[in-house]
């Protein structure tokens, strides 16, 4: 049985946006993290992971997906933080602060619609961010205490939500390489 780890997500693409998440990046490399960054080319807001699912059930998602009926929204992405707390960060992420709204209502569809395809339950509430880096271990989180108090109230940009992904990860030793699997266009 062939086995996908897929998620559905909704991309950052605005270009002002990546360039600006890319300057954070550099200033939190020059800290001397043990953090890996998610490219550019990666950066998303997940509105479900789904896990290694079975490719059978592929069509049946994608199917689900079809019957999203949401009309396209703006939201904005401000601040900086970490998850779970500064004290042993683990995600670098930034926030949304507007349209958020309409963020957690098609999320709610979309995890309405493919929990049962799932690998796991989910049980946590959906929290909406960006996740811009993942740290691997203690080494100089004093110094990040710093850079995200500067940027906790940092506005990186407007992104419209015109379209919903179900995304496919092929994990590498590099990092994880995205594909679309399937395009949901909001109306």
């Amino acid at each position: 049985m062939t086995l996908v780890r897929a998620f559905v997500a909704i991309d950052v693409e605005n270009p002002e946006i990546v360039k600006k998440v890319e300057e954070i990046q550099r200033e939190v490399l020059r800290l001397g993290l043990d953090i890996k960054l998610v490219e550019k080319e990666n950066l998303h807001l997940t509105l479900r992971f789904l896990g290694e699912i079975p490719q059978s059930r592929v069509n049946d998602i994608v199917k689900s997906l079809t019957t999203i009926r949401f009309s396209k929204f703006k939201i904005a992405l401000s601040g900086l933080g970490v998850f779970p707390d500064l004290a042993k960060p683990r995600v670098l992420w930034i926030g949304v602060s507007k349209g958020l709204e309409n963020l957690v209502n098609l999320a709610n569809i979309v995890r309405n619609l493919v929990d049962k395809y799932a690998e796991h339950r989910e049980d946590r509430e959906f929290s909406p961010h960006l996740t811009i880096g993942r740290i691997k271990s203690g080494r100089n989180i004093d110094k990040l205490r710093e850079v995200i108090e500067r940027y906790r109230e940092a506005e990186f940009g407007v992104i419209e939500v015109d379209k919903v992904k179900l995304k496919k990860s092929v994990l590498t030793p590099r990092g994880p390489i995205y594909s679309d699997l399937f395009v949901q266009y909001l109306t």
